[in-house]
């Protein structure tokens, strides 16, 4: 089986970037009031700007399939073009509907010629379990080109109104109408984009390409339970119970559709669980952090720089920051997203030299998944 490289990398982020400050008057107030858990939370995660597909009214600008073909289109030239798209394979954790598929919408909105696709339904690691889907059919030779991507649109899930109905059963119960921390928790962590990138049986001639090395994924849900979620409500011993088994109303009044964390749980495992993996992976593969150049580790928050780097620290694999790179701060948390928006924006800035070797880490929270890929530039 030959190598594949990836030779295009795109990107499309909606409208103006939104500061803090601006954040609720795009995703409005629950129960007409500010958020009490707003200061704290931005001030651990240190995003300072995200991107939103909504206008301050809540009318959307783009859909998430539209965020998608964006950044697809951003690929394309005279050399590529639509019609040599032989495999499109996305993933997301915000689709717009149970059917047709995410993928499927992808397609008819690029409106390019009948080809194969595919849908990657998950969190975090679902963009890069869709590229390894779109890896390994170049590698086999099954194709020569693949478009793998990621896109969300989470803003219209996170408005505020999509919460009164809770709020309002809570004031009927005489408690406290605020929300759950856990779904304001995600509130201020979420926001919209998509990226895209173009696989191919050879490199560039002109240059550089990335050269797939390896995408190694590992789930643990089998050890831990969901963390997570959304369409369900989880049971204090941590079961799910999914949407269709309560009636409509229930869907609002329990904001069941809403994204939520355990971030308790999350506190305790997802960087634990990320370095055994990290070390599985180095000792499978013989690498040593002195041969990696460039270290991308997904974060959903800043505050996990630290606790990462402890982790390493503690099983002999410390990367030193300046080999770290990251764009949280500035783009915010797309999800899925994220990777490929570190991945674009060294390979388009200028920043890679031939020969340097590139370790992307993604972890996904939803039940503990996580994801190594390394690449060379040539």
């Amino acid at each position: 089986m030959g190598d594949v490289f990836v030779t295009r990398l795109a990107k499309f982020l909606p409208n103006d970037p939104v500061s803090n400050d601006d954040i609720e008057l795009y995703l409005g107030l629950v129960d007409d009031k500010p958020s009490r858990a707003k200061t704290k939370i931005l001030t651990n995660n240190k995003i300072k700007s995200r991107y939103y597909a909504i206008d301050k009214e809540g009318n959307s600008t783009h859909s998430n399939a539209q965020l998608a073909a964006k950044a697809v289109e951003g690929l394309l030239d005279d050399q590529f073009t639509k019609n040599d798209i032989e495999l499109l394979t996305f993933g997301t954790m915000s689709p717009e509907q149970l059917l047709p598929s995410h993928t499927a919408m992808i397609h008819g909105e690029l409106g390019c010629p009948p080809a194969e696709i595919v849908s990657v339904s998950s969190s975090c690691a679902s963009g890069f379990q869709a590229m390894k889907y779109a890896y390994l059919s170049v590698k086999n030779g099954d194709i020569k080109r693949a478009v793998s991507g990621a896109s969300e649109k989470v803003s219209t899930w996170l408005r505020g109104e999509k919460f009164d109905m809770e709020a309002d059963r809570l004031k009927e119960l005489d408690a406290n109408p605020m929300i759950a921390f856990e779904k304001d928790f995600m509130r201020w962590m979420l926001s919209d984009g998509a990226a895209a990138a173009l696989l191919e049986n050879k490199p560039n001639e002109n240059g550089i390409s990335l050269r797939v090395d390896f995408i190694d994924i590992k789930s643990y849900a089998n050890e831990l339970p969901t963390c997570m979620y959304s369409g369900a409500v989880r049971s204090p011993n941590g079961n799910l119970t999914g949407w269709p088994e309560f009636r409509p109303e229930e869907w609002g009044n329990q904001s069941i559709f809403s994204f939520k964390q355990d971030t308790r749980l999350l506190g305790v495992k997802i960087v634990p669980m990320g370095g055994q993996f990290m070390k599985e992976v180095f000792e499978k593969h013989n690498l040593t952090v002195e041969g990696i150049d460039w270290y991308l580790p997904h974060l959903s928050s800043e505050y996990f720089r630290e606790r990462i780097a402890e982790e390493q620290e503690k099983i002999g694999l410390l990367f030193p920051q300046e080999k770290w790179f990251t764009n949280l701060t500035r783009v915010g948390n797309v999800g899925s997203v994220s990777p490929y928006l570190m991945l674009e924006e060294l390979f388009n800035t200028g920043q890679l030299k031939k020969g340097q070797k590139i370790l992307v880490m993604i972890p996904e929270s939803a039940r503990f998944t996580y994801i190594y890929a390394h690449f060379t530039v040539v």
